[in-house]
């Protein structure tokens, strides 16, 4: 399957770069992924497309305010750092820029002395082992001296840094956001909630490889990156009870629906207790064993997000649908508009 079967024109107009004051106020296209029958709405209507004992899944990881800035402790050069995964203890993986200046052995300064950090390591394409030194608590020294890592297409200032989290973002890891679950209020949940309405949580740290572009032309060559993936015994057993009695699962954002078909395809299409590494890589001809349906945003063209939701709604549809909502001026990405699938 070629990549140039999921390209699309998308002005730059388009792209959301900055978050409505209102969350739910964001336009909602309905998607019938049998039909590929459109509908425009807002999303705060999505409680009618969602029935009694039904069950909506949640990606619960929080961003970390992972870009710091700091200087070389020999020449005072500046330095950027971005934190992409914790290998162990005060060890992370990280991107430096500019990465030539900073071998194994050198040491870096954030924050007049409040943080530091020695390279342990050298990786490809800009990648430093970074071991951190502090004194008290290093994610509340993180809270102060960092800024949130805001995708490469978003060149707007973030007054608000919490509106690039969801209401409910409470396991620290990730960095980017869920996006889908931008768009909830905790009034909309527990108006969901009322509506007899099941809320899932599952935790996926998102990281930068969800920003990679492709870049071989036959994707069924393309390598995923990983991400650390976690499910709960309880969330497990309320899927399953879920599924047994009919209810659909519905998943919010293509980080929700990795980790339930990573799960469900490992286990028949029965969810259990795990957690782990995922590299799951879904576009058409994959066949869905744990999802019924889903809300997303709209996705950057040729990009694996894309190739997903084209894998459960079919490309054909999802191509008309995301050519109406550039005729329609829908928002695209991450603080743009959003799509359900049924």
């Amino acid at each position: 399957m070629k990549l140039d079967m999921f390209d699309f024109h998308l002005p730059e107009e388009l792209i959301a770069q900055v978050p409505l004051e209102d969350r739910e106020a964001s336009r909602l296209m309905v998607l019938d992924k049998v039909t590929g029958e459109l509908k425009h709405d807002v999303f705060s209507h999505i409680t009618e497309y969602i029935k009694p004992g039904d069950c909506l899944v949640l990606n619960d990881t929080k961003v970390l305010p992972a870009r710091l800035y700091g200087s070389k402790e020999e020449t005072g050069g500046k330095v950027e750092v971005l934190l992409l995964k914790q290998e162990h203890d005060d060890v992370w993986e990280t991107l430096v820029k500019p990465a030539k200046r900073i071998k194994e052995g050198t040491t870096i300064i954030f924050g007049d002395g409040k943080l530091s950090a020695v390279c342990t390591g050298v990786l490809e394409h800009g990648g430093r082992i970074l071991k951190f030194q502090y004194e008290g608590i290093f994610y509340e020294i993180l809270e102060e001296l960092g800024e949130m890592p805001l995708p490469p297409y978003i060149k707007e200032q973030l007054d608000d840094q919490d509106r690039y989290q969801t209401v409910y973002a409470r396991e620290r890891g990730s960095a980017a956001a869920p996006t889908a679950g931008l768009h909830f209020t905790e009034h909309l949940l527990e108006k969901l909630k009322g509506m007899g309405v099941h809320i899932a949580f599952i935790t996926l740290h998102v990281g930068l490889g969800t920003f990679r572009p492709v870049s071989v032309d036959d994707i069924d060559s393309h390598e995923m990156h990983s991400e650390f993936y976690q499910m709960t015994e309880g969330t497990a057993r309320l899927l399953n009870k879920v599924k047994e009695d009919g209810g659909k699962i519905i998943t919010v954002g293509t980080t929700s629906t990795r980790t339930l078909e990573t799960i469900a395809s490992r286990n028949d299409g029965v969810f259990k207790e795990e957690s782990g590494w995922t590299s799951i890589f879904i576009y058409p001809g994959y066949e869905f064993k744990g999802i019924n349906a889903m809300i997303t945003n709209f996705h950057l063209p040729k990009s694996t997000l894309i190739m997903l939701i084209s894998a459960l709604a079919g490309r054909e549809h999802v191509l008309h649908a995301y050519e109406t909502a550039v005729a329609e001026k829908y928002r695209f990405f991450s603080f743009g508009d959003a799509m359900l699938i049924k």
